[in-house]
């Protein structure tokens, strides 16, 4: 998997800074007093030892017994900065190469991993780094030790070419996925635009094409002699395990392996001037004009570091921040606006992003940007600024550093100071440094950086410009890997122990006096308390000629309150460290809440408010309103969300599910108007229809007491809303709509079919049978598409559960060229599984053991247990439903999986979706014997299902 960096925010802009006073703003009741951030700073600790085998591997542990699972998280100092030229792209590909298995683990690396209930299991690759992590039970510890051993020692061996060449396709599909987005090339031309070629940050992680084409086998082998040896290599341990145990079995498994060359890094210097012009105009399919400014500034050990974190935190992070108020709330020059720091080892990139509103010269953009940019550099922050920053990013601190691993848990913060900075603690320095940031470090800092050549770029509606990648490589054929018998100098990959019973928490239930019901488990690994306030509403509840009425209703609950404007609501959640949110699904409508434990009152007070008396102010909804067409305008410009848009119509036919439309109708939510959030508020966002949901450290005596005081007197006003669902809905008959997207490098396929299941049925028994179909990535549908055939980055299948249905949808991202053949592929494979080819024993036995072995790692976080409380409640199933699941694994038979799955699913029935260029797909699509209608991107918003049909167009 290749990391790429968050170009683009989302959801809605919340706050101002000293900027334009907004309409209606009125003195804020006090708020209970926020605990001081030094509280917060001392939760954050995470003791590890650690120990270096005379190889040169380190080894750094961290014991945490919250529950029977280990964190083995492998960091290897190579990344893409230390390719050469002509070689762009290999230590990614070389990633996917090593899941690939080795010479004592042959095959799929996925098999053994989920065999014993791995979690959070996969590899990514940066300009820094490769790491391959996996979360598993203690009793695997062994087994997973061997196997990352093993592709550290004993790989080259099991590297062929047909397994080159199929994972050079797999990288090549997630390339196009990458570029067939909208704004997808924008990353490319910001690293051509800040850096040289030659230099070492100066090309993408993912590579060239041409690069990936000419990788041999020799090169590939050569590459990993030269980089993966234990001595240029982080091994952290982090979980239930110590440091005797892990230097015993580290030394057993690794201890044998010879060192190899230790990678240098090569010279970086953050470069004075730009390689070539300052600003440049590019085109693409996009709805809105994107502009951009980016510095290249130092990385994450210099010292001006935690100054620029905080500067851009200022400008353009915050919910706060100096950009939403000016660009987009105050002078509504800009829907969506933002400013990122991002640090590397060596060298970082500060980055600024608008997007314009519609009729807004983006020159104009531009100019203010770099007003509020100079006005910065002149007077700095203000101490509040600085210090609300550090406070939020203390507190999400908190909260991430709950799991032992994962993409961001305990395991990679150690191990990123490690191999980055050569201090596993270094996260504590960066806090300390953080928190020592003054207005006046701040504006130095920004001075020093912000005032060098930068590289600007904007990116407007047209016919996307070519560009190099875009060229599909000449399909060759792939032999089928064979495989690679076990050497036998290892022995067989270790036995797995008796796993440890799933800990989920005891779920207890209390009334408020008004009767909102709280349900509520203590988890006590982080002093953080997270709420839902979850209404009986969802996009069922929908207005059903007014579709997007539940999302401009809830992007106006912050908006301000009967006491706080937009930019007070901000400003108090940033002291207090909380997140405020919103959110639907198909059944529920909920605003969460996040917040240090401490701050536990305060927090909920500030939530109960936006919860209950949010004012709808009319100076707000005209922006709030633009920002959510323009996000509809983006959505049509989206290859998923035009997938999302036209699907659910197909499958759910007169069905409130089929409301699922993104973000609305533009014409009606166009015609919105403050009466209209009013009326579905009443309806539908009130106590009568709301449960409570609350995971915490504290007792629920305590939690109970903030609830009701702040929710116990809340009283229902008027009727409420009804949701009337069909005894039955069938799928649209089986047909094709192809939706044209010009330009596409990829067509994405989505498909699906109606069940006659619902979400309250006991599916336990299809979804197991869907592990080895779509449920997972040694499904069926996956190994052909991405492994057998490489034509796709990844393909799932899986129920999209609801309360009252539950149908099976498939998606898959593919190239463009094998569109069609891709179509018929999955329905082939489908058809056979439900037919001639059914579930096997090994499948079967795969997908009980990775189900129940992998509980306690799927329910580490507080997160994990949240979700799980509301979907017992939504689900109809005991609130200790998790704590007897393994039973219930265990009780299931093949035959029965089998009959339940066939019973479900039929390939029939199917109906599907593709986006993609008409041109070039249609040809493919007309030979499968299905009806192909097409329509237009452009007119997928409020058009019905029926499309165009094919005939009508060329």
């Amino acid at each position: 998997m290749l990391v790429r960096r968050v170009l683009l925010v989302s959801g809605s802009a919340l706050a101002l800074v000293a900027a334009p006073a907004v309409v209606g703003a009125q003195a804020p009741a006090p708020l209970p007093a926020a605990a001081p951030v030094s509280e917060l700073v001392k939760a954050i600790d995470i003791p590890y030892q650690q120990f270096t085998l005379k190889n040169g591997l380190r080894v750094i542990v961290h014991t945490d017994r919250k529950a029977p699972i280990v964190a083995v998280s492998v960091w290897y100092d190579v990344g893409s900065k230390h390719e050469p030229q002509g070689k762009t792209g290999f230590a990614h590909l070389f990633e996917h190469l090593m899941f690939n298995g080795s010479e004592n683990a042959p095959g799929d690396f996925f098999e053994p991993l989920q065999q014993v209930g791995a979690t959070d299991f996969n590899g990514t690759t940066y300009f820094d780094r490769t790491n391959y992590f996996e979360t598993v039970p203690t009793a695997a510890l062994d087994r997973a030790l061997f196997l990352e051993s093993d592709r550290m020692g004993y790989l080259t061996g099991a590297i062929t070419q047909s397994v080159l060449d199929e994972q050079r396709g797999v990288v090549q599909n997630e390339k196009r996925q990458g570029d067939n987005q909208p704004y997808g090339l924008l990353r490319y031309k910001a690293t051509e635009g800040l850096f040289p070629a030659s230099h070492p940050y100066g090309h993408t992680t993912i590579g060239s094409m041409a690069d990936l084409d000419a990788a041999s086998l020799a090169d590939v082998k050569e590459w990993f002699r030269s980089h993966y040896g234990p001595n240029n290599a982080v091994l952290v341990l982090a979980g239930d395990v110590d440091l005797a145990t892990a230097r015993a079995k580290v030394e057993k498994y690794f201890g044998a392996i010879a060192a190899g060359p230790k990678s240098v890094a090569p010279p970086a210097p953050v470069p004075s001037s730009l390689p070539g012009k300052a600003s440049e105009i590019m085109k693409d399919r996009v709805a809105a004009t994107l502009v951009m400014k980016e510095w290249a500034v130092p990385g994450l050990n210099d010292r001006d570091a935690p100054a620029l974190e905080v500067a851009a935190g200022v400008l353009g992070g915050l919910a706060s921040s100096r950009f939403d108020n000016v660009l987009v709330k105050g002078e509504k020059l800009a829907v969506q606006a933002s400013a990122e720091y991002e640090s590397f080892a060596q060298v970082g990139t500060f980055q600024l992003i608008a997007m314009v509103r519609p009729g807004v010269d983006a020159a104009q953009v531009q100019a203010r940007m770099d007003q509020l940019v100079a006005d910065f550099i002149k007077d700095g922050p203000s101490a509040d600024e600085v210090a609300r920053y550090v406070t939020s990013t203390v507190a999400a601190r908190i909260g991430g550093l709950e799991a032992v691993g994962g993409f961001g848990g305990k395991a990679v913060a150690l191990a990123e100071g490690a191999l980055y900075s050569d201090d596993p603690g270094f996260y504590k320095k960066q806090l300390a440094a953080l928190a020592a940031q003054t207005p006046a470090s701040v504006r130095a800092a920004a001075a020093k950086w912000l005032t060098r050549p930068a590289y600007s770029l904007q990116i407007v509606n047209g016919q996307r410009d070519a560009y190099a990648e875009s060229k599909v490589p000449p399909p060759a054929p792939v032999k089928e890997a064979p495989e690679q018998p076990p050497k036998g100098t290892r022995g067989p990959l270790p036995d797995v122990g008796p796993i440890g019973a799933l800990s989920f928490p005891k779920v207890e239930r209390a009334r408020l006096s008004n009767g909102i019901e709280l349900v509520y488990a203590q988890r006590g690994a982080v002093p953080v308390t997270q709420a839902v306030l979850s209404f009986d509403a969802g996009v069922a509840a929908d207005v059903a000629d007014k579709l997007g009425t539940q999302q401009l209703t809830l992007a106006m609950m912050d908006e301000g309150t009967r006491e706080l404007n937009s930019i007070q609501i901000a400003e108090a959640r940033e002291r207090l460290g909380a997140s405020i949110s919103s959110g639907s699904s198909a059944d529920r409508t909920s605003l969460g809440l996040r917040v240090p434990s401490a701050n536990l009152d305060a927090g909920a007070a500030l939530w109960a408010s936006i919860a209950r008396e949010p004012s709808f102010a009319e100076a707000e909804l005209g922006r709030v309103k633009t920002q959510q067409l323009t996000a509809i305008a983006q959505e049509l410009t989206s290859p998923n969300g035009l997938a999302r848009r036209v699907l659910p119509k197909l499958v759910s036919p007169g069905s409130p599910y089929a409301k699922a439309q993104g973000s609305g109708d533009p014409a009606a939510v166009a015609a919105l108007t403050r009466a209209d959030l009013l009326a579905f508020r009443q309806a539908w966002l009130r106590p009568d229809k709301a449960k409570i949901f609350v995971v915490s450290d504290r007792p629920l005596a305590e939690v109970q007491r903030v609830m009701e005081a702040r929710f116990g007197d809340w009283r229902a006003d008027g009727a409420a809303g009804t949701k009337t669902f069909p005894a039955r809905v069938t799928s649209a008959s089986p047909r094709i709509v192809l939706i044209d997207r010009p330009d596409s490098p990829q067509s994405l396929i989505a498909g699906g079919v109606q069940t006659g299941l619902r979400g309250t049925d006991d599916l336990l028994p299809v979804e197991v049978g869907n592990d080895a179909l779509g449920g997972s990535f040694l499904g069926r549908l996956n190994m052909d598409l991405r492994e057998s055939k490489h034509w796709s980055y990844g393909v799932g299948g899986n129920f999209s559960r609801n309360a009252f249905a539950a149908p099976y949808v498939v998606s898959a991202p593919v190239q463009a060229d094998q569109t069609g053949p891709a179509v018929a592929a999955l329905r082939g494979d489908i058809a056979q599984y439900l037919t001639s080819q059914p579930m096997t024993q090994a499948e079967f036995e795969r997908a009980i053991n990775g189900g129940t072995r992998s509980l306690s790692g799927e329910f580490e976080t507080s997160d994990n247990v949240l979700d799980a409380m509301q979907s017992n409640d939504l689900y109809r199933r005991p609130d200790d439903y998790y704590a007897t699941l393994p039973q219930k694994y265990r009780a299931l038979t093949l035959p029965q999986v089998t009959a339940a799955t066939k019973a479900a699913i039929d390939p029939a029935r199917f109906v599907w979706v593709v986006v993609g260029e008409a041109a070039k797909v249609k040809p493919q699509l007309d030979s499968l014997g299905l009806p192909v209608e097409v329509m237009a991107a452009s007119a997928v918003a409020g058009t019905p299902p029926a499309a165009t049909p094919a005939a009508a167009t060329k």
